[in-house]
C-alpha cells in the first residue's frame, strides 16, 4: 500500500464484506479534495473548536478537543492550514506528538447545522525548541506555538449521527487581540500553584471570567 493511499487493505477487507467497496470508492470521488476550497475555507474558519488526532512515535493515539475564537484556525494557502496552541495543562502531549510523527487528523463539528468536515495531513509545530523562523507565532495572539497542517485529504462526513446542539458562549479563557484571558481556577489551588512556570500569573483574577465571556447569536 502506497504511504498517501486513502484506503488500506483493512479498509478494503471490510468494505467487501459489506459489499460497500464501489459505494465507498464513489464517495471518495466526489467528497475527497487534497486541497482546500473557498467552502472548506469559510467553514473552517467559521468554527471556534476542533478535535486534533495525533500518535507518538510508537503509534499511541491521542485525540485532544482545541478551541478557540471562530477564526481561530485560518486556511493559509490552498494546501496548507495553521493553527494555535495556547497555555494549557503543561503536558503537550498533542504538541509532543505531533513533533515525533508529523501525521495528523482533524475533525470540524458544527452541531447548529449538521456539518462535519475532515483534515488528513502532516503537521510541523512552529516555535518553542523547534524555532519560528517564519514568525508565525506571532500571527495569533496568545500563542505559544502554532502548528501548520499540510492537508493529503480534506473531505466532508455524512452528519446523519450529529446530535443538534447550540453553542450558547464562547470560552473567556480564549484568547483575542487586545483581550488577557484570565488564569483558569486549577492554576491557584495548592496543588498545582508551586509548579507553575516562571511565565505564568497566578495572582490573576480567576473571578473575572465572566468578564471575558462572549455571547453567540444563533445562526
Amino acid at each position: 500500500m502506497a504511504d498517501d493511499a486513502f484506503y488500506t487493505d483493512e479498509h478494503r477487507a471490510l468494505q467487501d464484506h459489506f459489499d460497500t467497496r464501489r459505494l465507498a470508492d464513489r464517495v471518495a470521488e466526489v467528497v475527497r479534495d487534497d486541497t482546500f476550497t473557498d467552502r472548506h475555507r469559510a467553514f473552517v474558519e467559521s468554527m471556534p473548536f476542533f478535535w486534533l488526532a495525533t500518535a507518538d512515535a510508537d503509534g499511541w493515539p491521542d485525540v485532544s478537543y482545541k478551541g478557540g475564537r471562530p477564526g481561530f484556525v485560518q486556511v493559509l494557502d490552498d494546501r496548507t492550514l495553521g493553527f494555535p496552541s495556547y497555555d494549557g495543562n503543561g503536558m503537550f502531549r498533542s504538541m509532543g506528538n505531533v513533533m515525533a510523527n508529523p501525521r495528523v487528523g482533524l475533525l470540524f463539528v458544527d452541531f447548529e447545522r449538521p456539518r462535519r468536515l475532515r483534515v488528513k495531513g502532516r503537521a510541523t509545530v512552529h516555535g518553542g525548541p523547534a524555532g519560528d523562523p517564519d514568525g508565525l507565532v506571532a500571527r495569533w495572539p496568545g500563542a505559544e506555538l502554532v502548528v501548520t497542517v499540510a492537508a493529503d485529504s480534506v473531505f466532508d462526513n455524512c452528519p446523519r449521527y450529529v446530535h443538534e446542539m447550540i453553542v450558547r458562549e464562547l470560552s473567556p479563557y480564549a484568547p483575542e487581540e487586545g483581550y488577557q484571558p484570565p488564569e483558569p481556577e486549577w492554576k491557584q489551588r495548592p496543588e498545582f500553584a508551586p509548579y507553575l512556570p516562571a511565565t505564568s500569573h497566578p495572582e490573576a483574577d480567576a473571578d473575572g471570567a465572566g468578564d471575558g465571556r462572549r455571547s453567540v447569536t444563533p445562526r
